[in-house]
């Protein structure tokens, strides 16, 4: 059986949940339909005509990739222009379009921690440059009977909720009696129509992320065995987990600026990359950001780095990195490529999990608009 489209589309999300992308940013489906089923998804970092030819000839109906086709409103559809004909392949050929931008940089184990594995900082220590999204809390309060409330417990957890810094399944649970009168057109579980009913319950209280509540309200409906639940959900006065851009941490051992470079080279697949600062400087602690990072030297100097490594660095921010003391590390903004394999087998791996004969195919174009000589 293959997947629907939006149910891939939440496997993504899982992953790299929408509510986590910066502000603005131009992510979620751009073009197509989700409502369709799904036999094949390629997964790029770019959506260029080379890549919807290669969609057209793997017989993929959805294109989930990192960088937008859609940046601001559209006046009009001129077919005429590149832009234009692109759309209307991509039309023609009813494959949609799904972009996930700083979503997937900002996401634990998505871009951004990939390129500090690939580069040897270690995940233990890792902080981010800088905040972009706090998860506000909800205190979810639940009373069930006794005979279910391991079984509503477990499936709150499995949910999302309970979660406090580095403990799981954190949960208060007050035993007591509850009281209920079923009416005429009541259904009950428990007791008859017409008759107080007094029955041991358990008052559970657990602590729930505002990106997950639904899910897990969700998750305890179905759960519990009552018609009509008594339950309540409402927001507390506490910050809960921080999703940042970029990363930051130190390297087991301190190198030379030069094999910082040379194995920035190597893992990152580039024939050549620019760098500032001497070469033969100590560098230890390490920042990387995907993509542009020339407005992101300020939060590596704060974070107390020696290097950067990002794309895009420009002619005067690169003069004001060197006389601040922090080295550059610039192997170009093409390197976001090594999420293409990475997404493609995450997304292949859950829908397999859930028995779905749809394939995720990780792109083979290269869109590296720049040729080195």
């Amino acid at each position: 059986m293959f997947a629907n489209g939006q149910t891939v589309i939440q496997l993504i999300e899982q992953l790299a949940p929408k509510h986590i992308a910066m502000e603005n940013d131009k992510i979620g489906l751009q073009l197509g339909t989700l409502q369709k089923v799904v036999s094949k998804v390629l997964v790029a970092l770019d959506v260029t005509d080379e890549v919807v030819d290669e969609a057209i000839a793997l017989g993929a109906e959805l294109i989930i990739a990192h960088h937008a086709i859609i940046y601001r409103p559209l006046a009009k559809l001129d077919t005429s222009t590149p832009a234009g004909r692109l759309y209307e392949k991509l039309i023609k050929n009813d494959i949609a379009v799904y972009i996930a931008h700083t979503n997937l940089d900002v996401a634990d184990g998505g871009i951004n921690d990939w390129m500090a594995d690939l580069l040897g900082v270690p995940a233990e220590g890792r902080a981010s440059l800088e905040d972009v999204h706090t998860d506000k809390l909800f205190k979810l309060v639940v009373f069930v009977p006794k005979t279910h409330h391991e079984q509503v417990l477990q499936a709150i957890w499995n949910a999302g909720a309970g979660e406090i810094g580095g403990y799981s399944q954190c949960s208060f649970n007050i035993e007591g009696v509850g009281t209920f009168l079923p009416g005429d057109t009541a259904e009950p579980f428990i007791g008859e129509k017409g008759k107080l009913e007094r029955v041991q319950e358990i008052r559970v209280e657990t602590i729930v992320p505002a990106s997950v509540h639904r899910k897990v309200a969700q998750a305890m409906l179905k759960a519990h065995p009552y018609e009509e639940v008594a339950y309540d959900l409402y927001p507390v006065d506490m910050k809960g987990r921080v999703f940042g851009l970029g990363r930051v941490g130190k390297l087991p051992a301190a190198v030379k600026l030069r094999e910082l470079a040379e194995r920035a080279k190597a893992v990152f697949e580039v024939p050549a990359l620019r760098v500032v600062g001497d070469l033969d400087r100590d560098v230890r602690k390490v920042a990387v950001l995907g993509g542009s990072g020339a407005r992101y030297v300020r939060h590596a100097l704060f974070a107390g780095a020696d290097v950067l490594v990002t794309g895009d660095m420009d002619y005067h921010t690169a003069h004001d990195a060197a006389m601040a003391g922090l080295s550059i590390i610039d192997p170009g903004h093409n390197i976001e490529k090594l999420m293409k394999p990475r997404v493609a087998e995450w997304l292949r791996r859950e829908l397999q999990q859930r028995k779905y004969a749809t394939e995720a195919i990780a792109s083979q174009v290269e869109t590296e608009p720049f040729q080195f000589l």
